[in-house]
């Protein structure tokens, strides 16, 4: 349920975009006020509450943070982000959301673009966060606890900018998205 709320959350931006458009479109009288666009509304703003509540719950996880040495890092964030964008102005833009085919299309896209984004944990690509001022790096890394320092890569978020070398503490979801402690290990 989490990974769905978290894919939820790459499309706040999206959502509160066409909210706004349903919105103004409402007051200037160019599109009626129905149970269709109340509905979407009331629809959009439950879907943004929920990407909301995952992404909470996602970055405030108490698991057992693990320290790291980081030993290279890629930032990749504009790697994702514009992808996202042209989908961003597709919805909001051309599409039509008061009427119920526009509705149903807007519907099964987002539900085979989240099958394909929770299957294959494209947890990583998640606008939301990088608007919010997060990084997203592929890096290399030490576990401090391993003994035979073997080296292993992840996905990470971070507020800033890595430094090589330096301890960091994590709680590793998966090698698809984590997020890095900003304030240092806890003892």
């Amino acid at each position: 349920m989490k990974n769905i709320l978290l894919y939820l959350s790459a499309f706040i931006p999206m959502y509160a975009l066409i909210m706004i458009k349903q919105a103004i479109e409402m007051i200037v009288g160019n599109v009626k006020t129905n149970f269709i666009t109340i509905f979407v509304l009331c629809l959009l703003l439950v879907v943004i509450i929920l990407g909301l509540i995952g992404l909470i719950l996602e970055t405030n996880r108490k698991k057992k943070a693990q320290k790291i040495k980081i030993i290279n890092k890629t930032n990749t964030t504009d790697e994702h982000f514009l992808g996202y964008f042209s989908l961003f102005v597709l919805f909001a833009i051309t599409f039509d959301l008061s009427k119920i085919s526009m509705l149903v299309v807007f519907v099964l896209i987002l539900v085979m673009i989240g099958v394909v984004y929770v299957k294959n944990k494209l947890f990583y690509i998640n606008p939301f966060l990088n608007i919010l001022g997060f990084n997203f790096y592929d890096i290399t890394y030490v576990d401090s606890n391993d003994k035979n320092k073997q080296e292993k890569t992840t996905k990470i978020f971070f507020k800033g900018d890595l430094l090589l070398n330096k301890q960091y503490c994590v709680s590793i979801k998966d090698e698809n998205f984590s997020f890095l402690d900003r304030k240092g290990c806890k003892k």
